[in-house]
């Protein structure tokens, strides 16, 4: 398989065809921008997680907008042939997880986003020093 060539493989239970993760990827940003979300960051987390090749994140202004996100986002990827994808956090949303499969989506309110910072969770380098036992 070619770097950048993945195919929706871990959720293909779900019935979904395979789709190369870039198409998915891009259904995701353009989706986000579309309903107005803010500080959209995409992660490539290949090789660091086996549950996802990419992480997105975002924000919405308040609970509804990120609820209103989330829903979009749903609905976009289905009309698109994506299939559906696990949502969790909808009640409440603070903290709104959308999982392709191949790319999770994690939609915020802003001060939730602040106190959790999964950017720099999954962006920063590991510490270099002795390793640990």
């Amino acid at each position: 398989m070619q770097p950048g060539r993945a195919t929706r493989s871990r959720h293909a239970a779900s019935g979904t065809r395979s789709v190369p993760v870039p198409a998915v990827l891009t259904q995701v940003l353009e989706t986000l921008a579309d309903a107005k979300a803010e500080d959209i960051v995409p992660i490539d987390i290949t090789g660091k997680s086996p549950l996802s090749d990419h992480m997105v994140i975002a924000s919405g202004r308040s609970d509804r907008h990120v609820g209103a996100i989330a829903d979009r986002l749903v609905t976009a990827l289905k009309d698109h042939g994506f299939g559906v994808p696990r949502i969790e956090g909808l009640p409440h949303c603070d903290w709104v997880l959308v999982d392709t499969g191949d790319v999770v989506v994690h939609i915020f309110r802003p001060e939730v986003r602040s106190f959790y910072n999964l950017e720099k969770m999954w962006q920063v380098d590991a510490i270099s020093g002795p390793p640990l036992s």
